[in-house]
């Protein structure tokens, strides 16, 4: 296994594609096709371009806050291609790709960003949770799904999301503990994108890399390329069989780039250098595919510009459907907490309703 070749103590790190997209661990290379291989990179065209698209109606006003994808998308697309539909997705807010490959659409999407709590419902969708804003608190979700698979005796995986600075949240360890005790199948990715908003790396942890952290829990746990497609895809495959076979989790590092902003909110020029963006733009996933694809006479650059134009005829679809929702009431912001309302949220609702109503007799009295 790449697990045991690639180990988080010598800090090595599993990679098969270079920037330049040239084969350079044809060892491990994995068997798809020229098919397969082009469908990946059209799934990377399609979530970079809505992510693109999503931060322009953001800036318009159509949408609230959202977190960019953009520059790790081979992770999502790579996992997307493993998860099948009688597995679980446990994300935390930044796989865009990943919920449109497990059945989601992005009107689904675009809803939860226009403050619908229908957007998170995903009616297309097999066994996946909604987003979670507070870091790491979906990980210990992720683990009672997988003891409960495995009380069922059930063949199914669980494959969970967190970002680098999520590892020094205690859900992150209490979650890899009990997963690792009760040998239960989760494939844990720490989408290592440099920082926790504006905290990088260097200010987050002192441990050599993040892998290394699975390692405390005796948890396989590997540091992978995560802007490589073909080495995050086999590592993937592999973490897959080995959780499916009853050996417990695994532990993924996958080393990214955030190239865009924590959220639209955010403003990374107040903490990143320009140097260090261009040093990673050379390592872009959708770069170093495209040259492989070059390599080897694969999906020209023309089909490519079309196929990006109907991309955005579908996106713009989409969120117009959203845009023209009707509007969500009073109720479905207080009714999808709890099964029976606590007196607090009673409150909280009461006194809205009350702002309300004096909000319709102010505007009677102005007219008058």
């Amino acid at each position: 296994m790449i697990f045991k070749e690639y180990s988080p103590l010598e800090d090595k790190m599993f990679k098969i594609m270079d920037n330049n997209g040239k084969i350079v661990n044809q060892k491990y290379f994995p068997n798809l096709s020229d098919d397969e291989i082009i469908n990946a990179y059209k799934d990377i065209l399609f979530e970079r371009t809505a992510d693109q698209m999503v931060l322009s109606f953001q800036r318009q006003g159509r949408i609230f806050t959202y977190p960019p994808s953009f520059g790790q998308e081979a992770i999502h697309i790579a996992a997307g291609k493993i998860i099948k539909d009688e597995d679980w997705l446990v994300p935390a807010f930044r796989e865009l790709g990943a919920y449109l490959a497990k059945g989601a659409t992005l009107k689904d999407i675009f809803l939860y960003y226009m403050g619908y709590e229908e957007g998170t419902a995903f009616r297309g969708a097999k066994n996946i949770l909604p987003y979670a804003v507070p870091i790491a608190s979906q990980l210990p979700h992720a683990v009672g799904i997988a003891y409960a698979i495995k009380f069922r005796k059930e063949k199914k995986a669980v494959f969970a999301f967190v970002g680098d600075g999520g590892t020094s949240e205690g859900d992150f360890h209490e979650a890899l503990n009990f997963a690792s005790v009760w040998k239960v199948p989760v494939v844990f990715t720490v989408q290592n994108n440099q920082y926790a908003i504006s905290t990088s790396k260097i200010n987050q942890t002192a441990s050599i890399n993040f892998a290394i952290k699975g390692m405390a829990y005796n948890i396989p746990s590997i540091k992978v390329d995560g802007n490589d497609f073909f080495a995050i895809y086999v590592a993937y495959s592999e973490a897959k069989k080995h959780v499916l076979e009853g050996n417990g989790p695994i532990l993924i590092e996958a080393v990214t780039y955030r190239k865009g902003a924590h959220t639209t909110s955010d403003d990374p020029t107040k903490y990143r250098l320009k140097k260090e963006e261009d040093e990673w733009d050379k390592t872009d996933p959708q770069l170093r595919l495209r040259k492989y694809l070059n390599s080897k006479k694969l999906f020209p650059a023309k089909e490519e510009e079309k196929i990006v134009a109907d991309f955005k005829k579908e996106i713009e679809r989409q969120f117009i459907e959203a845009e023209n929702y009707p509007s969500y009431t009073l109720d479905e912001v207080f009714n999808h907490l709890y099964d029976e309302m606590p007196d607090d949220l009673k409150q909280q609702k009461n006194h809205k309703e009350k702002f309300l109503r004096w909000l319709i007799e102010n505007k009677k009295t102005q007219k008058v």
